[in-house]
């Protein structure tokens, strides 16, 4: 069912954005009176799911969930139908149009997905507001995982600035953003009272954008042991704890946080041990004996960190939601170009970043959350209309490149030459979709079997 929930999402959001693309170059083909005789969700090699013609145009659904594309009269695309262009141009036709109208025509799919994306983000603002944890009010300091404590960072450290800038808002992915993307190498923290400068060394861009890397945290806030569930059928529920419970030692070991009660039961598989246990309403701790799992578990969920830490909620009015989400958006794609420039200059790994439908499928999450999912969708459009920039023939880029060489010099590439371009493109595109696919199956199976 979980793996439904994610592909469901996947699915949903690529046919809004497809459908939505599509008909960026459809709307203003028909205004510019040029004939579009297919408009298809996915791709129909030999045949179609379904198809239903109306007027001069036949819309459909394909088998083959790689994209989605409008046949225009008279224009060399990935149909390479070298008979229609064969013939004489009819005035219907695309390559009959004004070399304007062309590129309007064009550029109609990414302008729709710059606008969705943008818009997008602005509604999820307007729905949902904005929720942080700000930084000064983890007064405990953060738990430095593995990847935090290997980059220099110790469980305690309040972490004070990342570069030159102060951080306002507790995240470990703004600290991730800035060393991958922004090149920070220095994060000053507090240690035992006194302020630490910790330089960040070059090679850990490439290390925190690793794929075995990308859902592993640096760092969270060091929390008490607050029980928030209690798993039924569990040691726990049998030795009678409840939600709200704090754990506060193991076999007379003092446990304040949540980090040390984990390194206290390391190793202690099928054991019998006694927690000191504070009620929520008492300070009064009383002991309560069990006996963990085979896997050293006792059966309780910790409550999060807003249960001890106020957060902050920006709402946005709905004037206000559009330039904070074209501020967002602009955001992102700067981030995005930056990712792209790290990749060009060695700093962050091409085959560990790029990933397929998979790699963006599992950043859905095997839960239906509204929000996320429209976030995903924002972000996937403004991605798409970046990728479909790119200078490729076949893509829209490519379309664009030439038609603006036509505009420039006023010559115009011979249909010949197109076709073997567009080809070429084709072949490049294809070759991209089965590296990041084949990446992404390549790591399945190495995590599979342990590799």
């Amino acid at each position: 069912m979980d793996l439904l929930v994610t592909i469901g999402q996947l699915v949903l959001s690529l046919s809004i954005l497809i459908v939505l693309h599509e008909f960026g170059h459809f709307l203003p083909a028909r205004l510019f009176g040029t004939r579009v005789e297919k408009f298809y969700l996915f791709f129909d090699p030999y045949f179609s799911l379904f198809k239903k013609q109306i007027g001069e145009t036949e819309y459909g659904i394909g088998w083959l969930p790689l994209g989605g594309y409008v046949k225009i009269s008279g224009m060399i695309d990935e149909s390479f139908d070298k008979e229609q262009m064969a013939q004489e141009p009819q005035p219907w036709e695309f390559r009959s149009k004004p070399a304007w109208q062309r590129l309007i025509i064009m550029l109609g799919g990414v302008t729709v997905n710059f606008i969705l994306g943008f818009l997008l983000f602005a509604m999820t603002l307007f729905v949902w507001g904005e929720q942080y944890l700000p930084n000064e009010n983890v007064t405990a300091g953060i738990y430095a995982d593995s990847l935090g404590r290997d980059m220099g960072l110790q469980t305690g450290d309040k972490i004070l600035y990342v570069g030159d800038r102060e951080l306002e808002r507790f995240s470990d992915r703004e600290l991730l953003r800035d060393i991958a993307i922004n090149n920070v190498r220095e994060v000053t923290v507090e240690r035992n009272g006194a302020q630490q400068k910790i330089e960040i060394g070059n090679e850990w861009a490439d290390i925190l954008t690793r794929r075995e890397n990308k859902k592993r945290r640096i760092f969270t806030a060091r929390l008490p042991f607050v029980v928030s569930t209690v798993v039924e059928e569990s040691p726990a529920e049998e030795a009678g704890l409840k939600v709200f419970d704090q754990i506060v030692s193991v076999d007379g070991t003092p446990t304040p946080y949540y980090d040390q009660f984990v390194e206290a039961v390391d190793g202690k598989n099928a054991t019998e041990i006694t927690l000191g246990v504070k009620s929520k309403d008492s300070e009064a701790v009383r002991p309560v004996k069990l006996t963990t799992s085979d896997k050293g578990k006792i059966g309780v969920l910790a409550a999060p960190a807003d249960y001890f830490y106020d957060m902050e909620t920006i709402e946005y009015g709905f004037a206000e939601a559009f330039p904070a989400g074209i501020k967002k958006g602009t955001g992102f794609i700067s981030d995005q170009l930056s990712a792209f420039g790290e990749i060009g200059k060695g700093n962050i790994s091409f085959k560990e970043s790029i990933g397929g439908f998979g790699s963006i499928a599992g950043m859905y999450g095997t839960t239906w959350i509204w929000e996320r999912f429209w976030i995903m969708t924002a972000s996937l459009s403004l991605i798409l209309a970046i990728m479909n920039l790119l200078p490729i023939p076949a893509l829209d880029g490519g379309h664009v490149m030439f038609l603006l060489y036509e505009v420039i010099t006023g010559n115009k590439p011979s249909d010949a030459f197109m076709e073997k371009a567009t080809m070429v493109g084709f072949v490049l595109v294809l070759g991209l979709l089965l590296t990041a696919n084949g990446l992404d199956a390549w790591y399945w199976l190495k995590g599979l079997f342990g590799g």
